[in-house]
């Protein structure tokens, strides 16, 4: 699948989306829950860079834990960015937040984060070099030692590993009402269009960006997260 093209579905899911996700939440607030001890040594005035900021969910989270840190929202989907926007609106920080509608590679190089979360974005990256891409443009915009947080699918692909994960997952999405259908559609994305590798692999690729020991500290079903610090 091509970058327009899943920029076109998100487009296209953006207004329902959380709904849509919402019975699946418990599984992002650990994820979230666990981030703030990830970051939670950064400086009390932290400048977090969201790639693939989606509807600004852990953005939030975030900003609510840690009041005087401030964000970047990078996100390719005008529809989705909306939403985010719009929610950091409500939560009333918007003082606190930059917005960039786009890919990472168009935002101007005039600033180095202390932390950068990418969550669920380098799975739609098929090509594992452009996939170290990613996460060495992440790396060429974090300050010496900042960190990333990280969250894709991963597993061994045909094993029974795998197999056995995937009925708990799509079990998992029938018992919070994502529709059979529905389910078809993500079981075929999975197999086409998401490049799920081997968890030792996605380490593997985001060490080759220019990051340290990449440490998973998450896993939820199909759901992998790592923190690596940049190497200095």
């Amino acid at each position: 699948m091509q970058p327009d093209e899943i920029k076109e579905i998100f487009d296209q899911q953006a207004s329902g989306y959380d709904q849509q996700w919402a019975r699946m939440s418990p599984i992002n607030n650990a994820l979230y829950f666990l981030l703030e001890s990830v970051f939670a040594e950064l400086a009390v005035d932290a400048h977090i860079l969201c790639v693939g900021a989606g509807t600004g969910k852990e953005l939030i989270h975030l900003a609510r834990k840690f009041p005087q840190w401030q964000f970047t929202a990078v996100e390719p989907s005008r529809a989705m960015l909306a939403v985010c926007r719009q929610r950091v609106e409500e939560e009333g920080m918007m003082s606190r937040c930059y917005f960039h509608e786009g890919y990472l590679d168009s935002l101007p190089n005039n600033e180095l984060y202390d932390a950068a979360t990418c969550f669920l974005v380098s799975q739609f990256i098929v090509d594992q070099q452009l996939r170290t891409e990613l996460f060495g443009e992440i790396a060429r915009r974090l300050k010496p030692g900042g960190i990333l947080a990280s969250a894709d699918l991963a597993s061994e692909l045909g094993s029974d590993e795998y197999e056995a994960l995937l009925h708990a997952w799509m079990t998992m999405m029938a018992g919070a009402g994502i529709p059979a259908d529905k389910q078809n559609q993500i079981r075929d994305a999975y197999a086409k269009d998401v490049a799920i590798l081997p968890p030792a692999t996605v380490e593997a690729i985001i060490k080759s960006a220019g990051f340290y020991l990449p440490v998973q500290f998450f896993q939820a079903g199909l759901i992998h997260a790592w923190f690596a610090k940049l190497q200095t």
